[in-house]
């Protein structure tokens, strides 16, 4: 199939180029760009930037395969902070921000992996400063840490804890314009504007990359010891959400064609404050500052839900308070479908220096002067909990069962690696932790690197590629490309977000949900009547949005399956049938697995991680019942 006909070298990639001639299963020509890497990173936010980093400081030549330039990737737009026990604003240990981590996890998390990164959060914190990460300080000159939603001290005992280390409500674009400095310091490969088509696997083993240059059309087969995938969460399924467009699940995915799983894909978190009617983030480090939610009769009506913590709570359970407050007639504004957040009665200069972007977003967002008005919040999608499953070194994992389906061993995927959001773990289990995700990112994506470094040395022989690797998704391409069904991609993703907006919403039924399965499975089957209308491969948008469609919607019908098959209420999971968590049955990871072939979608259950990596350090947390 490949012809020698033309041979080109590049002086930037070090590369062999040819060109494939049409044959009788492609409509288009294709120029294939070959390269061979000890590592390729796909996905260049905060996880992917720490991993490439860390890999190419080690000295692996290392690639970076990503469709946004680096600093507009999604880390750009955390606010809140990132979490570790650095004592800065009183006593503080590791131990307490890992208790609070089961907890908020529900008891879900893994409890390996919580220890992992609980312990190394500190270390992980203090490098990022060293790197440069411009921290807000104390009038002592240490990084400034507030207060988050369901962070405490002594084991839950002690009260609020101040842990969130924080570059006013901007902590994330500080982060990855750091990260992404930093890693200039190093010999890494940059494929900026780069789509990620398929992993490239051999014999269950992961042997690299397919990506479509989307400035010139040319495809690169990038040949990779090891793969690390950092290509961000799939918020994008849902209609209203704070994540970026780009935010299309294509590594979940990109895995799920490959026939792994996509764990805890049920449990989506809702941030309480997203602005009402455009759905922008409104950081959770407002309420850690001392801002308050009230009701359309002025009541501070998280007292109630949460004594203890207020408004401090965690998120699924400041989400669903302020549902039941709409619900019961409590909502303000003419349809009284919202809530207010009131940052009012704080100074204007403690606005001004701790949380200068909301104060900004809200004026832009939501036409309103933080000073004198309360901001129109809505709880709105935020975070994908559930994701490619892989051990506490960020090693992917496949799952076997018996015959009779029953969960039997864990085994690791070679060469195949996932941080950050498109990865579990887990860490949070069925609900996050605010500031627990920018944590998330660097341990992790520092734990790739590190484990790489313990399997392998850089230089080493690359496996070879097996014959015609890299074809079946360039026949995928090809087909999406010539596709002239009478559906564009617009009106079946509109069809999906709505679907999933309705029917995977912050609380749910048995009904509602299983109504949502099957409108799915409708939704899904139309995806081969799809149509674009641009044949060319130069900056073809249309192209794309039909690709990241093509990764979103698997991701949605595991989602909501996943969902309509856990009959239990745990963290994000709010099942009106099933109130109570069920510990003897539902303390199991749920697995959703996806077949475009058959399109059918399978759930299985896997054991969590009830056990920590040494008793002796950290004792295992028990489940009780969580109330804040």
């Amino acid at each position: 199939m490949l012809s020698s006909s033309l041979r080109l070298s590049s002086k930037r990639f070090g590369a062999t180029s040819r060109l494939l001639s049409t044959a009788p299963s492609l409509k288009g020509d294709y120029t294939i760009v070959d390269h061979q890497y000890d590592a390729v990173v796909v996905g260049a936010g905060g996880a992917g930037l720490r991993a490439a980093m860390g890999l190419s400081e080690y000295g692996f030549k290392t690639a970076c395969v990503t469709k946004l330039f680096p600093t507009r990737s999604h880390t750009v737009a955390a606010q809140g902070g990132v979490n570790a026990a650095l004592g800065n604003m009183s006593e503080d240990d590791w131990r307490w921000h890992a208790y609070d981590t089961v907890k908020g996890s529900d008891w879900l998390g893994d409890q390996d992996a919580i220890h992992y990164m609980c312990k190394e959060a500190p270390k992980a914190v203090l490098e990022l400063e060293e790197f440069g990460l411009p921290f807000s300080r104390t009038d002592d000159g240490k990084i400034y840490q507030r207060a988050f939603g369901g962070q405490s001290l002594k084991f839950g005992k002690g009260g609020q804890a101040h842990r969130c280390a924080c570059a006013a409500d901007r902590t994330g674009h500080a982060m990855l314009h750091t990260l992404y400095g930093r890693s200039l310091a190093f010999d890494t490969t940059y494929f900026i504007e780069y789509f990620a088509l398929d992993l490239i696997m051999d014999d269950g083993k992961c042997v690299g990359v397919m990506a479509l240059n989307m400035e010139d059309g040319t495809i690169h087969r990038i040949n990779a010891t090891n793969t690390v995938l950092a290509t961000g969460g799939y918020g994008r399924a849902y209609f209203s959400c704070t994540s970026a467009h780009t935010c299309t699940g294509d590594g979940n995915a990109m895995v799920l064609r490959q026939g792994l799983a996509n764990q805890d894909a049920e449990f989506v978190q809702f941030h309480p404050t997203g602005i009402y009617g455009a759905g922008c983030l409104i950081t959770e480090g407002c309420r850690g500052e001392g801002g308050i939610l009230r009701n359309s009769e002025g009541e501070r009506f998280m007292e109630r839900y949460a004594p203890s913590a207020k408004d401090l709570a965690s998120r699924d359970v400041v989400s669903r308070a302020m549902t039941m407050e709409i619900r019961d007639g409590r909502g303000v504004g003419p349809k009284k479908d919202h809530c207010y957040l009131h940052l009012d009665h704080l100074p204007a200069e403690l606005l001004a220096e701790r949380l200068p972007g909301i104060s900004e977003t809200a004026a832009i967002f939501a036409g309103v002067d933080v000073t004198k008005e309360p901001i129109p919040v809505i709880p709105t999608v935020h975070y994908n909990m559930g994701g490619i499953p892989t051990n506490h070194l960020g090693e992917v994992i496949k799952t076997n069962f018996t015959a009779d389906g029953k969960f039997e061993s864990d085994e690791v995927v070679p060469g195949l690696f996932a941080a950050g959001e498109c990865a579990s773990a887990s860490v949070h289990g069925a609900n996050r932790l605010g500031a627990n995700s920018l944590l998330d990112i660097v341990v992790f994506g520092r734990a790739c690197a590190n484990r790489i470094n313990e399997i392998t040395k850089p230089g080493a022989p690359i496996p070879a590629l097996p014959e015609n690797a890299g074809m079946d998704a360039l026949k995928d391409l090809d087909d999406l490309r010539y596709s002239d069904g009478p559906i564009p991609t617009a009106d079946i993703r509109a069809e999906m977000q709505a679907a999933m907006q309705e029917h995977a919403a912050v609380y749910r039924t048995g009904e509602v949900m299983s109504e949502g399965v099957t409108k799915l499975d409708s939704i899904m089957a139309k995806f081969k009547d799809v149509g674009i209308t641009d044949r060319s491969l130069v900056w073809n948008t249309d192209l794309v949005e039909c690709l990241e469609l093509r990764n979103l919607l698997p991701c949605a019908t595991t989602t909501i399956q996943s969902a309509s098959a856990r009959t239990e209420s745990r963290g994000a999971h709010a099942h009106e049938n099933f109130p109570d968590r069920n510990d003897d049955d539902w303390m199991i990871h749920s697995l959703g697995y996806h077949s475009w072939e058959d399109e059918k979608t399978v759930i299985k259950y896997r054991d969590i991680h009830y056990y920590t990596l040494d008793e002796d350090e950290m004792h295992t947390v028990a489940p009780v019942a969580r109330v804040y």
